[in-house]
């Protein structure tokens, strides 16, 4: 973050910044990326699917749990090998303003695996040994046996079997418990292995290549706001200017969850520190009205699929780095969709309400209302400066991330919420955070990289003209893809491995690719908070303090809500498309 903030104050008294700050940030995405990643690993952040190994016998999950660690060791290995030999082969080229070996950008992904394999390992040792070595033997005789038969069945494998492969080798390992990272890497690994299409080496190029974009700096600092955002009292201070505003209306609390979580998103970035930040402050709330522990974690993943498009939003940073959109536009055009699905799920929350003859709260007095905004105003500044530095050209999103990060801590200390013990836990926490982040993004870039190379974008355009090229049934086909992608992948991964291949198909209909990108973020937010497997939906249950069974139940309305707002805002452009052509995007 130094050296972001150095490279505008250069830019601004020498009217030109440090060129030598691009090679830095891609030098600390990497050791973030990899490093960090593995860290979030053995912090058990990596949250795996669970939904169906959950149904299984106890014994049979403990064998799957021990698969899952053999397999993170597999996947360890294979990369580590790999990358050994791209830091070999590059370790003479030089970057062009530095001149250090280009392979120091590889590196820390060499050390990371080396990290990640001992944590591995470390997690294998505390299994019961009889599972462990019979797993691990079953796993390593029939790897052996697919590499000793390797001569006669490669020669038979055609395009169509090695995409089957990858896609079949993602799915199991998902289902089976193994992190969604973790599977996208062994999804790759067997492609390039059982298609002989190109070298190993391709797997850590393309995990490389991944986090090369400046850009997706802004992930950690958005992050790192939103923490900031949690310890610091900020959000509380909206929770509070939020409830005295509407708490009063019948099924208040729950308007509560829903505007404030279209306000904290729109400040954090982060969808973690989203849903912590509004549903620790309002769980003790919604207990002393009477609500039930499910409904409350219903509505906040409700409301956390609806903030996906509030800017800044992580998802619309990744899919403008990965696509040709501007990020500028993507926020100026998620305002009103996100509105929309808001303002749907308050007319329900109404509904409900109203049939259930729910009481009504006192209205905040305007003392009460009037010290609520005024210990609002500042937080609600983030917001304009976010916004404005971005939509005006003031400074790319990294920097005005960077800046974020500077206010929020300036507000913490203001408030006396944290010292500097707490920012440094905090930012400790951030950095594993994004890393898990980062690390699900490198490694989608790498099974990106391999579904391209398989032609899966061709057989989509095939398969889209068997339907006549109907536009309508391609965004019905691409919401339903988005959402199933979403709660297998977590969400971030279905859009960087789904969006490059989709958004062309969809410039050749006609279909606006800024209104496109804003559809496939809310399907890809509807899909991480969907139960039962979406991992956001967990994470809102654990906040909530509730079991995941009643939740998913009183979600099923909630559910259809944001479908339905949905389909309103995909067959609406103008929705999207209104105030990005009132500020001039295309």
């Amino acid at each position: 973050m130094a050296v972001v903030l150095a490279n505008v104050a250069g830019r601004a008294l020498a009217t030109t910044g440090f060129l030598w700050t691009g090679e830095v940030a891609q030098f600390a995405l990497s050791v973030l990326t990899f490093v960090g990643g593995v860290v979030a690993y053995r912090r058990l952040q990596h949250l795996p699917v669970r939904a169906l190994t959950n149904l299984l016998p106890p014994r049979t999950q403990a064998v799957l749990v021990v698969l899952a660690e053999w397999l993170v060791l597999l996947a360890a290995a294979v990369v580590a090998i790999a990358s050994a030999t791209l830091v070999r082969s590059t370790w003479n080229e030089q970057t062009p303003i530095l001149r250090i070996p280009a392979a120091t950008i590889a590196l820390p992904l060499s050390a990371a695996m080396a990290l990640l394999a001992l944590y591995a390992f470390e997690r294998l040792l505390r299994a019961d040994r009889r599972t462990l070595v019979g797993v691990g033997a079953v796993l390593a005789a029939l790897l052996l046996l697919a590499l000793l038969s390797s001569a006669w069945w490669q020669p038979l494998v055609t395009p169509t079997v090695a995409t089957s492969v990858v896609l079949g080798v993602f799915l199991l390992t998902v289902l089976a418990g193994l992190p969604v990272g973790f599977a996208l890497i062994l999804g790759a690994a067997a492609y390039l292995w059982v298609s002989n299409s190109s070298p190993m080496v391709a797997l850590p190029q393309n995990m490389v290549n991944g986090t090369g974009n400046y850009v997706l700096l802004a992930v950690p600092f958005f992050v790192l706001a939103g923490l900031i955002m949690e310890r610091g009292g900020i959000s509380l201070r909206l929770v509070r200017f939020v409830q005295a505003l509407v708490g009063h209306v019948r099924g208040g609390l729950l308007h509560v969850v829903v505007v404030s979580m279209y306000l904290v998103s729109g400040l954090s970035g982060s969808k973690a520190a989203d849903v912590a930040a509004v549903g620790s402050v309002m769980r003790n709330m919604l207990a002393r009205e009477g609500y039930r522990p499910g409904e409350g974690a219903a509505v906040l993943a409700a409301s956390a699929a609806m903030g996906e498009t509030v800017p800044p939003s992580i998802a619309m940073l990744v899919l403008g780095s990965i696509t040709s959109l501007s990020i500028a536009a993507l926020f100026v055009g998620g305002i009103i969709p996100a509105a929309v699905i808001g303002l749907c799920l308050m007319l329900l929350i109404s509904v409900r309400a109203r049939i259930a003859n729910a009481p009504r709260a006192a209205r905040a007095s305007r003392s009460t209302l009037g010290r609520a905004a005024l210990g609002a105003v500042l937080p609600l500044l983030m917001p304009l400066i976010l916004f404005g530095g971005i939509l005006f050209g003031i400074a790319t999103p990294t920097e005005v991330s960077s800046f974020a990060v500077l206010y929020g801590i300036a507000l913490a200390f203001f408030y006396r919420e944290m010292d500097l013990r707490g920012l440094g836990r905090t930012v400790v926490d951030s950095a594993a955070l994004s890393g898990m982040v980062l690390f699900i993004l490198a490694a989608a870039s790498a099974f990106s990289w391999v579904l391209t190379t398989a032609s899966l974008p061709q057989h989509l355009v095939e398969l889209l003209h068997g339907v006549n090229d109907s536009s309508l049934v391609f965004l019905v086909g691409s919401i339903a893809l988005l959402i199933a992608a979403g709660t297998l992948l977590e969400g971030l991964p279905a859009l960087n491995v789904l969006a490059p291949l989709l958004l062309p198909i969809a410039v050749q209909l006609g279909i606006s690719p800024l209104h496109y990108g804003i559809v496939l973020v809310i399907a890809m937010g509807i899909g991480a908070f969907m139960p039962p497997a979406g991992v956001g939906f967990y994470v809102c249950c654990a906040i909530q303090r509730t079991e995941v069974e009643p939740a998913s139940r009183a979600m099923m309305p909630y559910l259809g809500v944001l479908i339905a707002g949905l389909l309103v805002v995909a067959f609406v452009p103008a929705l999207t498309l209104v105030l990005p052509h009132a500020f001039g995007f295309h």
